[in-house]
């Protein structure tokens, strides 16, 4: 536990991903406030706290006598799955509406400077994707490219189609692969605002460095995605 933050926030939102995360066969009824108090080695009052959370956000309906229900509104997350294809990560970004926050060029951020050593400056794009039928904000990007092909970049294009789909199928970058890191993280003040979810809140953060054939890279980008909509999966296949 984070001794930062209240106690009773921390145990809410563990709770609160293991319900949106719950298996598509699982129970709708919790456990006790006294058992889920012993899982987390809280107290009563605390657990009564943070259960009190997510009956206000309609996760979950409490009833005298009867128990703790997950309500079945409760929305399950949906996977971030690496693949080992390009394809396959231009499918995962594809199907949301994109809308481009601001774009152009900055200095190469300190912590991009291993990627791009032989450029002063990166144009830099920002994008907000939201779910298609609900509109909720689901996910936000922040893409460095290379200044050679950012040139070749229609920003138009971004808000039809993903990043990767344009650098290969518009821009014409032969790309030979991608290197994707996933990594649990809180979210800052940016992310908390976009994303529309408390500050501190648990998000995935995805980065991946995309490579031509001559082995430069020419993209970097960094998704935080909402915690409480995707989960992580990695498949690795057998030949």
């Amino acid at each position: 536990m984070n001794r930062k933050l209240p106690l009773w926030y921390q145990v809410s939102q563990s709770l609160r991903a293991s319900v949106l995360g719950r298996p598509q066969d699982a129970s709708a009824r919790l456990p006790t406030e006294e058992q889920l108090a012993a899982h987390y080695g809280v107290s009563v009052l605390t657990m009564r706290q943070a259960l009190k959370e997510l009956e206000a956000e309609g996760l979950i309906s409490r009833h005298r006598r009867r128990g703790t229900f997950i309500e079945p509104r409760a929305r399950r997350v949906s996977p971030v799955r690496l693949l080992g294809s390009v394809d396959a990560i231009v499918a995962q970004q594809s199907g949301e509406a994109t809308t481009v926050l601001g774009h152009g060029p900055t200095a190469v951020p300190g912590d991009l400077a291993e990627f791009f050593p032989d450029c002063a400056e990166v144009t830099c794009y920002r994008r907000l994707r939201r779910d298609g039928e609900s509109d909720e904000p689901t996910n936000w990007a922040e893409n460095a490219v290379r200044p050679d092909i950012a040139a070749r970049i229609d920003v138009a294009d971004l808000e039809r189609w993903p990043m990767t789909k344009v650098l290969r199928d518009v821009v014409g970058v032969r790309i030979s692969r991608i290197t994707d890191t996933v990594e649990a993280r809180l979210a800052d003040p940016v992310t908390a605002e976009l994303l529309q979810v408390p500050l501190l809140s648990p998000i995935l953060h995805y980065t991946g460095v995309t490579y031509d054939e001559e082995g430069r890279v020419v993209d970097v980008a960094r998704i935080r995605y909402r915690g409480d909509r995707f989960s992580f999966s990695v498949t690795v296949e057998a030949h």
